[in-house]
């Protein structure tokens, strides 16, 4: 089943797939995860699953699934009006999403001054994280990284003011700085923390040493790095594996492959040449698509007897790989937000998933990730 079906459908299962009776049957049923008020602030509001990123003091509960706000205005093609994104973003916290992810270089400013004026009024029981470290001068991108204590500053200052937060629940390293040691960054958000104006940090696509030399200096709460079916080098890179042994989260960006996986994007799909991305990246050109469909069919075969799509196979597999894990799919579309909250009321055995990783695994992906230059910025 891929999205384009569940849409159909949604109108005939919507009260079926909420009756306890059909959760107990066969592999559909929810997981046992405990809920905490903690984490929508004793709101009232429908409760999900939570998780924890991070330990000690640096730990983080938040709703077992996310959301990434950064496709309702920068590289995913047309999107709704802004009226319609709060909406969405309202309809999200209705359901019980407490994590909300943004970063100052999407828009550029534009994502994060969306996720101010939507979820502001929901700061004591939502929290919405961003990111520092791509330089943006006079509102647009340079393409070059400015990690530099008083850029780190001046962004946390601007970042709080779009955001409408006295204190950024946490505050990423978006990428790796090569002229700034990684202990100097990790000094100077420390200082933002003990200051009060963060509370806490995390640091996207950076190597296992570079997240343990960052953690020794001021303790982390979550790495995120791109994480799927198709793309788990943080299975054998040593990233995965640090954080299970340093008490740090993970949290999964574009965990359906940027919208691939859900079965809805095909080699005639064309992207906004002024506003996606996709159209730049190896993986997604005509012939990529057209080879890695067959992954796609193999995820839509998986959940067929499982009365899942391929979009929650796709989520239900990220998040039975550890408790500790947080994906954060992003959507315009409110039946693919319900698709995948969804994902949390299926269960599938140890032996389903990995009979699934074989299948996956079984077929080369085509394309890269990344161009050149992008993946320059990766993995330091």
């Amino acid at each position: 089943m891929n999205r384009r079906d569940f849409l159909k459908s949604t109108a005939m299962l919507g009260a079926a797939l909420s009756l306890p009776s059909m959760l107990a049957a066969g592999t559909g049923k929810r997981p046992e995860i405990k809920t905490s008020d903690a984490a929508n602030g004793g709101s009232g509001l429908s409760k999900l699953p939570v998780r924890t990123l991070g330990t000690g003091k640096a730990a983080f509960p938040v709703s077992a699934l996310g959301f990434g706000v950064m496709g309702m205005t920068y590289n995913r093609s047309s999107h709704p009006d802004r009226k319609q994104c709060i909406r969405l973003l309202h309809e999200a916290v209705d359901r019980g999403v407490t994590l909300f992810d943004t970063a100052i270089i999407y828009g550029p400013l534009t994502n994060e001054l969306l996720a101010g004026e939507a979820l502001s009024q929901f700061k004591d029981k939502i929290s919405v994280t961003t990111k520092f470290g791509h330089e943006v001068v006079n509102g647009k991108g340079t393409g070059r990284q400015d990690s530099r204590p008083a850029t780190i500053r001046r962004y946390c200052e601007e970042s709080l003011k779009r955001l409408r937060l006295d204190a950024l629940p946490m505050f990423y390293q978006h990428r790796f700085d090569r002229n700034v040691p990684v202990e100097e960054v990790a000094g100077t958000v420390g200082e933002l923390i003990r200051e009060g104006k963060v509370l806490r940090w995390g640091m996207c696509e950076v190597s296992a040493g570079t997240i343990r030399k960052a953690h020794a200096v001021c303790p982390l709460t979550a790495i995120q790095s791109e994480y799927h079916l198709m793309h788990r080098d943080v299975e054998k890179n040593g990233v995965l594996d640090t954080c299970r042994e340093l008490g740090i989260g993970f949290v999964p960006y574009r965990p359906i492959n940027r919208g691939f996986l859900g079965g809805d994007i095909n080699e005639y799909t064309r992207f906004d040449p002024e506003n996606d991305n996709r159209q730049t990246l190896p993986r997604f050109t005509p012939e990529a698509i057209r080879a890695n469909t067959r992954i796609v069919n193999v995820l839509q075969n998986f959940g067929r007897t499982r009365g899942m799509t391929s979009a929650q196979v796709a989520l239900g597999w990220l998040l039975q790989k550890a408790p500790w894990i947080v994906p954060i799919p992003g959507t315009t579309k409110l039946s693919h937000l319900e698709e995948n909250l969804h994902t949390l009321d299926f269960t599938c055995t140890p032996a389903e998933w990995l009979e699934l990783e074989n299948a996956v695994a079984a077929i080369p992906v085509t394309g890269g990730r990344y161009n050149a230059e992008q993946q320059r910025q990766v993995g330091h």
